[in-house]
């Protein structure tokens, strides 16, 4: 006989010797089942369990009560009544329900979509299967043999509330079974073992999905959990039931996605008859469901959980914010993170207001916080209609020219325009239009940003210059071919994302920025066209609980996106895989996380970690993904030991003693394949950077410098052009060819410096420098890059902006031209924002 139809006897059994146990008792009671029709969904528990004390509520449900369920046929009749409400509950679904069914959903069809790859890279051997298998069986077993334990132990100790809990858990367990059930020999997906291994649906034999053992172990789980509520049951049942699940993938029985909907559809089913047939008199807690618990949000929503939009990263918004954070207004802001969303922001404004009415502050300093409490407006009112508004953000338009040959390769060479998105550029006339909106919803936002983008052809590489990126990325030279002229619209930031007790949950196109440096972050930077990303984002700090609380506010954020632009990828059994002329399929993954914390008002760190990961050649599992965040280990390139890419990083901000509304001090490192920059600085590369808010004399002119190095001084055993490259990964840590992070480049020193005269918050006039040194032990002759350069920001009125930068650059390439190159870049930017059209 197969274990799924042993396992269905099994606990069909159970519950039939309860059954016939009570209809032995049938002489001694007479009470009726209650036959109300049930009018909530799947997920509701009713309402006189929660809005009743226990000792009425007992009262008021006497006829569902247990004992009372003394007839063998009625308790048919309550199995049937159970399973009407339960194959009906979808007609009873509401628009509100989005809010639970859309992250479940979306996390169901990620499992589906990776299913097959997942399946594969799993182990096949057949004593580990059997093992597997053996594991699971006994889970289950083992949850169904507490629950029939406790209530054949109940008639011996005439505990009513053990009676109830085995009665309960099997009566559960026995409805998630029948739909399961069903729903298998409807869809009839073949299990990872037949066919071509891909879970084909509606095919003959097959039953795979949804997980019975899971959706057995879940509801049984729930309903132990819950009439006995302490930490110590939850982490013994529902960890088993997890356990359950992981060993059906592991055992080759399921895919990923069987286990999590088999599971979803016990849990939820469990608390569907936990809620209706539990006796609060006997003890338990109230099981809130799902629908409950975000109707009560709905109710009485809080910022908490409202969705907000993230600001983009080149906001007047951020360096208007960062000054004020700078001169110690806000203590709980976090410049090591970005982007932040509009309610955050909003939040920090209020902080900072509430501070400045403590301390007072300069005329500067209000003028800031006036246009910024403008700006947030919106977000610091009394939200209206449960936060329901649409706004059409910015109109755009850049024209930009370029006279003389620039510089577009940071990866090899260096970079005339940085930080920019990506967005191409040549010498001539480059232009983009664009706009942006966003709209808001409860707890949902959905953003997009796209623009127009024109830019010129660029000349192919001299043939010197083709040869060293052969030699230093050890790959076929690249052609000799022009990048032809583009005219292309490119999605910028477009996303939807929902926010849930502070932490939002987005999907879509974003960018990132992980670091406290102006000129560019060495993990995460806007230096790259925003990435398809998975990103969950604690948008406002919380506190860790017991002695973790010293760490203070902590922010974190965890990503996991796909890449793109990648020509070629190495495996140690399959060699070189791809070709200039086409890309590698599939392309590369990201994963990543960072961790940020604030021990005073004064100074915050973070760590963080990316790994790049699977494309062609190797699929991207669940244990591929564990792997790379967690693995210690290093293997060769390509094989099934091998973590991927990874980088760890740590950063810091620190306001000087003394000197603490004049001077911040800040650095960010990173290191490949190291467990943090500061265990190995040799082999760590580091930015640093000193910002005055204020320049004393002149409180409306800011100065920062900035020095950044991957041509490490200390002279660790490194290869040359180590930094952002890969054995595996041959073009790098990049996207579309540009770095993810900072323009410094692979082997090179750099230094930056800005000063700002300020106007108001969002007018200013800025010069600026910036020095890049390449080393020549990486590229022969080496390489220098110099600029100087000023930008005028000003607003014409509420609704329009205009932007001029004007740039002179010299660099000197010997692999690239013979000669010394110079070049002016020019450009003025017109946005219109027209504000906010809400309901």
């Amino acid at each position: 006989m197969q274990t799924g139809p042993r396992l269905a006897i099994g606990v069909l059994s159970m519950v039939a010797a309860l059954g016939c146990a009570k209809w032995t008792r049938a002489q001694e009671a007479s009470q009726d089942v209650d036959l109300r029709p049930a009018t909530r969904i799947l997920s509701d528990p009713p309402s006189a369990a929660k809005a009743q004390p226990f000792a009425n509520s007992a009262e008021s449900r006497r006829d569902d009560s247990f004992e009372k369920h003394e007839n063998i046929f009625q308790l048919e009749t309550r199995f049937a009544k159970d399973q009407k409400d339960i194959w009906t509950s979808p007609a009873r679904l509401r628009f509100s329900d989005a809010e639970w069914l859309a992250p479940l959903g979306g996390f169901g069809a990620g499992l589906f979509v990776t299913d097959r790859d997942s399946s594969l890279h799993l182990s096949h051997d057949p004593g580990r299967l059997h093992r597997y298998s053996t594991i699971s069986n006994a889970g289950v077993i083992a949850l169904a043999g507490a629950g029939g334990g406790l209530w054949f132990a109940s008639h011996v100790t005439h505990n009513n509330h053990w009676r109830e809990s085995g009665f309960l858990a099997g009566e559960a367990a026995l409805n998630s079974l029948a739909v399961v059930e069903g729903l298998k020999y409807s869809v009839r997906r073949e299990r990872p073992f037949q066919g071509d291994g891909s879970g084909a649906f509606f095919q003959n034999h097959g039953t795979s999905f949804p997980s019975e053992h899971a959706a057995a172990a879940w509801s049984i789980a729930g309903v132990l959990a819950h009439e006995y509520p302490g930490p110590l049951t939850k982490m013994l049942v529902y960890g088993l039931a997890a356990a359950v699940s992981y060993s059906r993938v592991r055992a080759d029985k399921h895919f990923p996605s069987d286990v999590f909907f088999g599971a979803m559809i016990g849990d939820l089913i469990s608390q569907r008859i936990y809620s209706d047939h539990h006796d609060p008199s006997l003890g338990g807690a109230v099981w809130e469901s799902i629908r409950e618990k975000f109707r009560e949000h709905d109710e009485s929503r809080s910022p908490a959980n409202m969705g907000s939009p993230y600001v983009p990263l080149d906001s007047w918004i951020y360096p208007s914010l960062e000054r004020l954070i700078a001169l110690g207004y806000a203590h709980t802001a976090f410049v090591g993170i970005r982007p932040w969303t509009r309610l955050e922001c909003a939040r920090l404004v209020d902080e900072m207001a509430e501070q400045l009415e403590g301390s007072g502050g300069a005329p500067e300093t209000e003028n800031i916080l006036k246009d910024l409490r403008r700006e947030f407006s919106p977000e610091l009112t009394a939200p209206e209609n449960h936060n329901v508004q649409a706004r059409v953000e910015s109109v755009y338009t850049r024209a930009e020219g370029i006279s003389g040959v620039p510089l577009t390769d940071g990866y090899h060479f260096g970079q005339t325009l940085i930080n920019d998105f990506g967005r191409p550029y040549a010498e001539g006339f480059n232009q983009i239009s664009g706009f942006s909106a966003w709209g808001t919803a409860g707890p949902f936002v959905g953003y997009f940003r796209g623009e127009y983008q024109q830019a010129p052809a660029l000349p192919s590489l001299p043939n010197l210059a083709r040869q060293v990126i052969a030699r230093v990325d050890d790959l076929p030279a690249p052609p000799a071919l022009q990048r032809g002229s583009v005219q292309q619209f490119e999605m910028l930031d477009a996303y939807v994302a929902m926010n849930l007790n502070n932490w939002q949950l987005s999907f879509g196109r974003q960018s990132s920025w992980w670091g406290p440096a102006s000129g560019g972050s060495m993990m995460f930077s806007d230096n790259v066209a925003p990435i398809d990303m998975f990103r969950i984002d604690r948008v406002s700090p919380f506190k860790l609980p017991s002695v973790l609380g010293w760490l203070g506010p902590t922010r974190v954020q965890f990503l996991l996106g796909q890449l793109s632009g990648h020509h070629f990828v190495f495996g140690e059994e399959t060699g070189l895989l791809g070709g200039w002329n086409q890309f590698v399929s599939p392309q590369p993954f990201i994963e990543g996380g960072k961790i940020s914390f604030k021990p005073t008002e004064n100074l915050e760190f973070s760590v963080s970690l990316t790994t790049v990961l699977a494309g062609q050649g190797v699929p991207l599992t669940t244990h591929k993904f564990v792997q790379g965040l967690f693995s210690l280990a290093t293997s060769n390139p390509g094989t099934s030991a091998d973590p991927g890419d990874r980088r760890s990083g740590f950063d810091f901000t620190y306001r000087l003693p003394r000197l603490r509304k004049w001077l911040t001090f800040y650095a960010d490192g990173y290191t490949d394949d190291e467990f943090n920059p500061i265990a190995y600085a040799d082999r760590s590369a580091w930015t640093s950077g000193l910002y005055m808010p204020q320049i004393p004399g002149l409180r409306k002119m800011d100065f920062r410098v900035e020095g950044v190095y991957t041509d490490n001084p200390l002279g660790g055993n490194l290869g040359h052009g180590f930094y952002y490259f890969n054995d595996r990964y041959r073009n790098g840590y990049t996207n579309d060819g540009n770095l993810i992070g900072s323009w410094v480049g692979r082997e090179g020193q750099g230094a930056q410096a800005w000063t700002n005269y300020w106007f108001g918050a969002r007018n200013r006039v800025q010069l600026n420098g910036r020095h890049q040194k390449v080393s020549q032990e990486f590229i022969p002759g080496g390489g220098t890059l110099t600029d100087f350069g000023g930008r005028g920001d000003f607003w014409l009125g509420s609704s329009l902006s205009v932007s001029a930068v004007l740039q002179y650059e010299k660099w000197n390439f010997p692999v690239l031209a013979s000669q010394a190159q110079k070049n002016w870049t020019s450009s003025v930017t017109a946005t219109f924002w027209p504000g906010g059209l809400r309901k």
